[in-house]
């Protein structure tokens, strides 16, 4: 009789959560930053004011890391030093970076990669290169003319780090 086959390593492990406040949202930023560790990388997407940077917000809190956290859309990226030992969080939005890896080159994302949490807003198509291991965070959220503060939130650990990360921690 053949056994099932194990999982590998390398598969998806994923998370679905309904936020339904701002305060939820920074919460679930603070529990993930204590899953986080210099060398990760972290992609979020949504919809215009959909939560990323309320989340990463949350994540500065939770890594102790200097500075409020804020959109860094003019600027590109923002480098929030730790206040405690930890790593740094390089906060960065790629929306309005055209170009894939290319463009965000200037950034030198692949030198700070190793030594920081590096949360990248707006990054599909252009910074996946950066790590075969990465957390993808997907917002889902109403659009149109609502006030609705309901959240869809699907986290998403790709790669071998996050085969046993416990994101399963996220959902409490």
């Amino acid at each position: 009789m053949e056994r099932p086959a194990a999982p590998a390593a390398h598969e998806a492990a994923e998370i679905r959560l309904t936020i339904t406040s701002p305060e939820q949202m920074r919460e679930l930023g603070r529990r993930l930053a204590k899953l986080l560790r210099a060398g990760d990388l972290v992609m979020l997407s949504g919809e215009l004011g959909a939560g990323k940077t309320t989340l990463t917000r949350g994540l500065g809190e939770g890594l102790g890391v200097r500075g409020a956290v804020t959109s860094p859309t003019f600027v590109i990226a923002r480098v929030h030093p730790s206040l405690g030992g930890g790593p740094p969080l390089v906060h960065v939005d790629a929306y309005r970076l055209a170009g894939g890896l290319d463009e965000m080159e200037d950034l030198d994302l692949d030198v700070s990669l190793p030594d920081s949490v590096i949360v990248v807003e707006w990054g599909e198509g252009k910074v996946e290169e950066l790590a075969d291991d990465r957390l993808q965070v997907v917002i889902h959220r109403a659009v149109g003319d609502t006030t609705d503060e309901v959240r869809h939130v699907t986290v998403t650990g790709l790669g071998e780090r996050w085969a046993e990360a416990g994101l399963e921690t996220l959902t409490g």
